[in-house]
């Protein structure tokens, strides 16, 4: 069996977790990984081990852990819940899983600014994966402006084996399940 690595990309608060957790119930052998679950359980637990400023480098060493145990110990197709907006690093995950052998999906959450904004501000979302930021709107604001950036970028055809767009709400059942389709056709 072909292993696949679904990617999601997106801006807080695009459905990218509701999606992520969604297809994970309904495609079979699979499992979520996720790093606001990361960073919730090291503002929870570990505090005061967080760098001060820069890279959230304890995130991530905890991130590659999971991610590494996952792909070697088990079988499972990965669903990596993050943002995923910065071109280089996207890439250089992406060619990580070619040389594995997995088959690569990326599904990215163009949702309108306005939908955004009006999702944050009914949000009831925790708080606790934050370190730099104080409210959601807050890190909405800093993704938007961010979004000028060069490296900051939608994934375009190529970068992955598949390419998934998610404008709104009602794309997502379509996308689940062509997703599951080609799992299936990788047995």
């Amino acid at each position: 069996m072909k292993r696949l690595v679904i990617m999601t990309v997106g801006k807080t608060h695009s459905g990218k977790t509701t999606f992520a957790k969604a297809l994970e119930q309904q495609l079979n052998n699979s499992l979520v990984i996720d790093q606001d679950n990361h960073a919730e359980f090291i503002n929870t637990y570990y505090k005061s081990l967080l760098p001060k400023q820069g890279p959230n480098t304890i995130k991530y060493a905890i991130t590659q852990t999971i991610l590494d145990y996952a792909i070697t110990q088990t079988n499972f197709h990965l669903i990596i819940s993050n943002s995923n907006r910065a071109r280089d690093s996207r890439m250089k995950l992406l060619a990580h899983f070619h040389e594995l052998g997995f088959r690569s999906i990326l599904v990215n959450f163009d949702i309108p600014n306005h939908v955004l904004q009006a999702r944050v501000a009914a949000s009831t979302r925790s708080t606790n994966v934050f370190r730099s930021a104080a409210t959601f709107e807050e890190v909405l604001t800093r993704q938007h402006d961010e979004s000028l950036k060069e490296n900051i970028t939608a994934p375009i055809e190529g970068e992955s084996d598949y390419l998934f767009e998610i404008k709104n709400d009602d794309d997502i059942q379509s996308v689940t399940q062509k997703i599951i389709k080609m799992a299936q056709s990788t047995v």
